[in-house]
C-alpha cells in the first residue's frame, strides 16, 4: 500500500517525529511511505489544514496514494478539510483504539491526528501504536465480528451518498480557488512523488498544467 504523509505549517517542527514513527511501523509491513511535506517550519511551500484536505483528495483520487496520514494541532481542521473532498473518508484518530475501530468498522482511506493537543511525553509511541493498529493486518473485518456484514453494507451506503453529494475530483479541482490549489501542490517533492504514482490521467494532466503555469 502507498501511504502519503501530509503535515501542515503549525506542526511542521514535528514532521520528522511523525515521519519516523510512520515509517518504523509501515515499511516493515511492506508498505511504501511518501512524505509530501511539510518537512520543517522554514519550508518555502507552506501547507494550511485546508490545503491538507485538498492535497489528500488529490492523492487519493488520482491513485497516487492508497491511504493518507495527516493532521494539525487538534486534528479536527484537517479532518474536516479532508472530508470536504470527493472520495475521502477521513477519521480523527487520537489513540490506538480509534485507529483499530476506524480500520475495522469504517475502513476509510485517511486519518487526521492531533500533533499539538495531548502531544506530550511518549507521543511517538502512541503514534506507532496507532499506525500498527491501522496497517498491520486486514482492515474492514468489522467489530464486533457479528456485525461485520451490516458494517460493510453501511460503508457502501456512505460511499454512494458521498458520490451523490460531491463533484468528481477533476471538476472540483477546476472549480476551486486556483491559488489554493497551486499552494497545496507547491511542495518540493510533490512532482517527484505524484507523477511517478498517479494513475488518473485527467487529474495528472490538469495538475501538470497548473504547475507549468506556476513555473
Amino acid at each position: 500500500m502507498k501511504i502519503a504523509l501530509v503535515i501542515e505549517n503549525s506542526q511542521a517542527a514535528k514532521s520528522e517525529t511523525v515521519h519516523s514513527a510512520l515509517t518504523a511501523v509501515a515499511e516493515p509491513l511492506g508498505h511504501q511511505v511518501f512524505h509530501y511535506g511539510m518537512y520543517a517550519p522554514e519550508d518555502k511551500a507552506s501547507l494550511t489544514y485546508v490545503m491538507n484536505g485538498v492535497l489528500t483528495g488529490i492523492l487519493l483520487g488520482s491513485g497516487a496514494a492508497d491511504f493518507v496520514v495527516t493532521g494539525c494541532g487538534t486534528g479536527v481542521g484537517s479532518m474536516l478539510a479532508c472530508n470536504s473532498m470527493p472520495g475521502v473518508f477521513c477519521a480523527l484518530v487520537i489513540d490506538p483504539t480509534d485507529a483499530f475501530l476506524f480500520g475495522q468498522i469504517n475502513d476509510g482511506n485517511a486519518i487526521s491526528m492531533p500533533y499539538a493537543k495531548g502531544f506530550g511525553w511518549a507521543a511517538e509511541l502512541n503514534l506507532q501504536d496507532c499506525y500498527r493498529k491501522l496497517f498491520d493486518g486486514e482492515r474492514g473485518l468489522g467489530y464486533p465480528k457479528e456485525r461485520a456484514e451490516i458494517m460493510r453494507k453501511n460503508r457502501g451506503v456512505l460511499s454512494d451518498l458521498k458520490a451523490a453529494t460531491n463533484k468528481d475530483l477533476l471538476t472540483a479541482l477546476k472549480e476551486m480557488d486556483q491559488d489554493l490549489l497551486k499552494a497545496a501542490i507547491a511542495g518540493e517533492r510533490f512532482s517527484e512523488y505524484f507523477f511517478a504514482n498517479a494513475t488518473n490521467e485527467g487529474v495528472r494532466d490538469y495538475l501538470k498544467g497548473v504547475l507549468d503555469k506556476a513555473a
